[in-house]
């Protein structure tokens, strides 16, 4: 099987390589012929983030290449916390909490790779698999020793942790033999010869490639990206509001993912474009030009955030999101699909009335009170006399009587106050 020998030069021209094993041979490599690559995640809550993104994009574009991905989800060493950039110790997981954390994060891992090609699926391990059975006698005399003090305290992660005020335990120092080891197991039972991962994970990855070699004689590579900060230096985790950036609908909804892009920075769009979607460079670039040529209407952080929510959540949440958000922002609500309107009832005020209020006569002014349009009866007729209130998007006055021909799918009205106050009725 032939791979595109394209693939090195693209990840250079993404800014997706920061550090790795001797480039050239590297590149040499790649395109010679397929080659195993794994990246892996530990299970540290029930859904992966952001910042696990880019690198399950990474192994995607390995894939598309034609090389071999290898996604691992680290049972065992999610048991025991990775000090990387931690400033202070991780709880350790029970089996219970680890096993949840498992079955909302193998499907997230499906969603971005091919389990099903022909010549070249991805194939997902748990390194408990082979780390459970293996006793602690084992473990110093076929890894430890193979690893000097002195070279695991050169690596920053532990370098940083031993100068905090809370210093760091055996358990976590330990972690990266652990993650050596994983590699070591990954080449010896499945020819993998290659790690993948952030800046932050060099000093562990390259400890596996020297027990790769001091144990096998042979060579092993690696490659990492620079962590995705924001120019701030801070890490594209959250949203405006704070909220993390999972990549799981249970934890954030298609619609706050959806948002948090929309708000990114106009500096910050073409990285976030050639890291974070499959779009080629060149398209990305022309996507960058236009949005320069009137940044005003943002046609490239809306571009950046349908990308991105139709590959983590689908096609379907992603229009429903879109829609969401022009309505919550003043567009038309009409043509809402019963999808958006379900995804809307979750993100703005939304109160459940009564069928029989339906085509009653005065019925609009308790119903603005109900669902808090107007504080009062009085505020309510203050505001429709005004010309202050919607129905579906449509100005109304006073005598309007809500009926069922109002009804967004048999079920659902919008009313509106001004340009943005938006507010969901839901008929039962």
């Amino acid at each position: 099987m032939s791979t595109d020998p394209r693939l090195y030069d693209d990840l250079v021209a993404r800014g997706l390589i920061q550090d790795s094993t001797d480039a050239q041979a590297l590149k040499a490599r790649l395109a010679e012929g397929p080659v195993k690559v794994y990246y892996g995640v530990d299970p540290t809550a029930p859904s992966i983030h952001v910042g696990n993104l880019i690198g399950l994009l990474v192994l995607r574009r390995f894939q598309d290449a034609g090389h071999h991905p290898l996604p691992l989800a680290g049972g065992a060493t999610g048991m025991i916390g990775d000090p990387s950039g931690k400033s202070s110790e991780r709880n350790l997981l029970d089996d219970e909490a680890l096993a949840q954390n498992l079955a909302g994060i193998v499907p997230l891992l499906r969603r971005f790779l091919d389990f099903e090609a022909e010549k070249n699926p991805a194939r997902l391990f748990d390194n408990r698999a082979w780390t459970v059975s293996m006793s602690i006698l084992d473990f110093l005399r076929d890894v430890g020793k193979h690893a000097t003090i002195n070279q695991m305290v050169a690596k920053e992660s532990v370098r940083n942790r031993m100068a905090s005020e809370d210093g760091i335990s055996y358990t976590e120092f330990s972690y990266m033999l652990l993650q050596a080891h994983d590699f070591l197991w990954l080449y010896q039972n499945e020819g993998c010869e290659m790690q993948i991962g952030g800046s932050d994970q060099w000093g562990n990855i390259s400890l596996g490639v020297d027990l790769v070699r001091r144990v096998t004689g042979s060579k092993a590579y690696a490659l990492t990206w620079p962590l995705l900060l924001k120019r701030d230096g801070t890490k594209y985790g959250k949203t405006a509001g704070g909220e993390t950036m999972w990549l799981s609908a249970d934890m954030l909804s298609p619609y706050r993912f959806y948002q948090g892009w929309i708000q990114v920075e106009d500096a910050e769009l073409r990285k976030l474009l050639l890291q974070l979607t499959l779009m080629s460079v060149e398209e990305v670039e022309n996507v960058v030009a236009e949005h320069e040529a009137d940044p005003g209407r943002r046609l490239g952080q809306q571009r950046l955030a349908r990308e991105i929510t139709a590959m983590v959540h689908g096609e379907e949440p992603k229009d429903a999101a879109v829609q969401a958000s022009a309505v919550i922002f003043g567009a038309s609500g009409n043509d809402l699909t019963p999808e958006t309107l379900e995804m809307l009832a979750d993100e703005i005020p939304t109160t459940t009335v009564s069928r029989t209020s339906l085509d009653t006569e005065g019925n609009l002014v308790p119903l603005l009170v109900e669902a808090g349009v107007a504080k009062s009866n009085s505020e309510a007729m203050r505001l429709l006399k005004q010309n202050g209130v919607a129905v579906n998007d449509v100005k109304v006055a006073s005598d309007k009587v809500v009926g069922r021909a109002d009804l967004l799918h048999d079920q659902f009205c919008l009313l509106r106050k001004g340009k943005k106050s938006v507010h969901l009725v839901k008929y039962r």
